[in-house]
């Protein structure tokens, strides 16, 4: 219901638009068209011509859980998530030299069968929901108001307002509909770092030293209230706890003839607020053991590098072939429930000559706990005396859990792609006592 009245209030936004104006060669739902809603009659080209550049999608991604998980109870779960806003070209519109205004607004709802069907109610997930839509509050929010300015033919790239640290900095796109193998894996176990859809006051200085290498560097609100889901347009910075400084240097090669991609990125970051320790009290013993509170810690640290190869073209057309990926983070062992994580995969582009928009992708992750956090967990149960993994008041203690995705990219239209998925997760939320788990799943994008 609420898609088609999402549908249907773009078509008004359009259709009142064009009141006098006949439909162009793109109608609504053409197969040639970037816009499920077509060309406006022509209004949309104009429009970008002008600068503006008017954004709205959709996604929804549905699991079932076929096998295994804390609960066997068979069951299927679907969330989606919008997004409406676009891009301003201010060279066009006031005549600001190499200028922008960037506006995302999100939606997302719906429920996550990880945490219903496959987790510990006691543990919960980890990282590797196998809908990455889901979370960081099922709600309305800006997750992007900013101004970008660039100077000297590019050299220069400033950009602030509200922002996720992920839309810049450890910034791999999303492929996957698990979420550990999905955007940057900083935020999948840093608390301090906010991905999309959450956004925070903050920007960024990139330097494009050449048209392959640049560094930048960031610094970022630290505001955990932002989280709350009525929080979603909050502009003020109260209940801010310190900053976030982010550092990051880049390689985008083009190799060979055909100009093959790769991404090639590493970086660090520091927090200013005061930390927890998962183990210790403020003398250096097990806080478990002596009662006393936590040890406070100046801050938190981390770091990670990514790479991504293109190693083959199809005729030489280097909008097909196959590449490879590796993405590593990792965080604070004194604060993190994980101490690390990392990545592996493979996308092939254009894997027929009948369909070569399609794509079929491959990746595996492992999040591993912070060894500090899983002797606290089994400090707690012995000192308690529990040895039942049955009793509600056992702590399960998590090491490491495994995921993998195989998915094949159906590109129907160019508005269009569907994306069924088979998910296997090893040891979900890392408790080794959880059944592992097959889930099959199904990602829809729709550009209106």
């Amino acid at each position: 219901m609420r898609t088609v009245f999402i549908t249907a209030a773009a078509a008004g936004f359009v259709l009142s638009g064009l009141a006098t104006s006949a439909w162009s060669d793109e109608p609504m739902f053409s197969s040639s068209s970037r816009w499920m809603t077509g060309d406006w009659g022509g209004l949309r080209t104009e429009l970008l011509d002008k600068g503006y550049d008017f954004q709205f999608s959709y996604q929804s991604e549905s699991a079932a859980n076929l096998h295994g998980g804390f609960d066997h109870d068979h069951t299927a779960r679907y969330t989606d998530q919008f997004n409406l806003g676009g891009a301003i070209d201010l060279e066009k519109v006031l005549g600001w030299h190499e200028a922008n205004f960037l506006l995302q607004i999100t939606e997302r709802s719906g429920r996550d069968i990880t945490n219903d069907r496959l987790t510990d109610p006691r543990t919960g997930t980890i990282s590797s929901s196998v809908q990455e839509n889901f979370g960081r509050g099922q709600t309305w929010r800006i997750t992007t108001l900013a101004y970008q300015q660039k100077f000297f033919d590019d050299v220069l790239d400033i950009k602030v307002g509200r922002l996720p640290i992920g839309s810049d900095f450890d910034a791999t796109g999303c492929v996957f509909q698990n979420n550990s193998l999905c955007g940057g894996l900083v935020g999948h176990g840093a608390t301090v770092w906010f991905n999309s859809p959450v956004s925070q006051w903050g920007g960024r200085v990139k330097v494009n030293f050449t048209p392959e290498i640049y560094a930048q560097v960031g610094a970022y609100e630290y505001n955990p209230t932002l989280l709350d889901s009525n929080n979603g347009f909050k502009m003020n910075t109260s209940g801010r706890l310190g900053n976030t400084y982010v550092g990051e240097v880049g390689w985008t090669p083009m190799l060979g003839d055909a100009g093959m991609a790769g991404k090639y990125m590493v970086g660090t970051y520091w927090n200013s607020a005061t930390a927890a320790d998962v183990l210790e009290d403020v003398n250096g013993n097990d806080k478990q053991l002596s009662g006393q509170p936590a040890d406070q810690h100046d801050g938190r640290y981390g770091m990670y590098a990514y790479a991504r190869q293109q190693i083959t073209t199809v005729g030489g057309d280097a909008k097909r072939g196959l590449s490879l990926f590796a993405h590593y983070a990792q965080y604070d062992k004194n604060s993190s429930t994980l101490d690390w994580q990392a990545q592996l995969g493979a996308i092939y582009a254009g894997p027929f000559d009948a369909r070569p928009q399609d794509a079929f992708a491959v990746g595996i992750s492992e999040m591993h706990v912070n060894p500090a956090l899983s002797k606290n967990q089994q400090l707690h149960n012995q000192i308690n005396n529990l040895t039942d993994y049955q009793d509600p008041a056992f702590q399960p203690v998590q090491h490491a859990e495994y995921a993998a995705e195989i998915h094949y990219d159906f590109r129907l239209t160019p508005w269009l792609m569907v994306r069924p998925n088979i998910q296997y997760l090893a040891n979900p939320g890392g408790v080794y006592e959880v059944d592992d788990a097959t889930v099959v799943g199904l990602t829809v994008n729709t550009v209106f």
